[in-house]
C-alpha cells in the first residue's frame, strides 16, 4: 500500500533514527499480523494477498514470495514518489519478509480463533500501515502502480485497486473455505478501520 504524505515544516519532520524506528516497529506489526494469518490459512488483498495465494499453493515461505513479487514495484515507487520512498519502501518490504520468516522461531500457536485472529491480525496489521505511512514508507505492490496509472493515463487508482483485489478474492474460492473467506474479510475490515481513523489528510502533519 502507499499514500502520499503531506509536506510539512522542516521543524516537525521526522529524524532519521525515528524513521529507522518506525520502520522496524511497523514492520514487526505488519509481519507478526501475516504470521497469524498463516497460521491459519487467512488471506489479505493487494501484493500480501497475491504471497499468500503463491504460499498456500506451493508451500514456498511467505516472506521470501511477499520479497520477490514486490521487486518489479519499485520502478513505480521511484517514478511516482522518488528516491527516498523507495527506499524506505525496499526497507519495510525487506523487513516484513524478514520477520516473517523470524516469527516462528520465536512463537508457537497451541490455539487460534479464525475470527479473532482475523480481527486482532487486522488490528496489528492497520497499526503498522499507518505507521509505515506517517514516515514515508509503504509496503510498495500494486497500489503503486495504479497510483502511477492513475497519474500517467487518468485511469482510476480506487477503481483499479477494487479490481485487482476482486480477481485475488476470486482466486482464493479456490484455496480456501467460505468461511475463512469471511473470516479474511472480517480483517481487512479491522485493519483498513485503523488506516482511516488514524491516517486521514491534513490530521498529521510529520514526515
Amino acid at each position: 500500500m502507499a499514500e502520499a504524505v503531506s509536506k510539512a515544516p522542516a521543524d516537525v519532520r521526522h529524524k532519521g533514527y525515528e524513521d529507522a524506528l518506525a520502520l522496524v516497529i511497523g514492520t514487526l506489526f505488519v509481519s507478526l499480523g501475516v504470521n497469524m494469518y498463516s497460521h491459519v490459512g487467512l488471506l489479505t488483498g493487494s501484493t500480501a494477498g497475491l504471497a499468500f495465494l503463491v504460499h498456500y499453493l506451493t508451500g514456498w515461505p511467505f516472506g521470501v514470495v511477499f520479497f520477490t513479487i514486490n521487486i518489479p514495484f519499485y520502478y513505480f515507487a521511484f517514478r511516482r514518489m522518488g528516491l527516498r520512498f523507495m527506499g524506505k519502501t525496499f526497507c519495510a518490504v525487506a523487513l516484513v519478509s524478514g520477520f516473517s520468516l523470524l516469527h516462528p522461531q520465536f512463537i508457537a500457536y497451541e490455539k487460534l480463533n479464525l475470527f479473532y485472529c482475523a480481527i486482532l491480525g487486522g488490528l496489528l496489521m492497520g497499526t503498522g500501515f499507518v505507521m509505515l505511512f506517517r514516515h514515508g514508507a509503504s509496503l510498495g505492490g500494486i497500489n503503486v502502480v495504479t497510483l502511477f496509472l492513475q497519474d500517467r493515463y487518468g485511469l482510476r487508482a480506487g477503481k483499479l485497486q477494487m479490481g485487482v483485489d476482486v480477481v485475488i478474492v476470486l482466486a482464493s474460492l479456490f484455496v480456501v473455505t467460505p468461511t475463512v473467506l469471511l473470516a479474511s474479510i472480517a480483517g481487512a475490515v479491522a485493519a483498513n478501520l485503523v488506516i482511516a481513523l488514524n491516517h486521514r489528510p491534513g490530521r498529521y502533519m510529520g514526515m
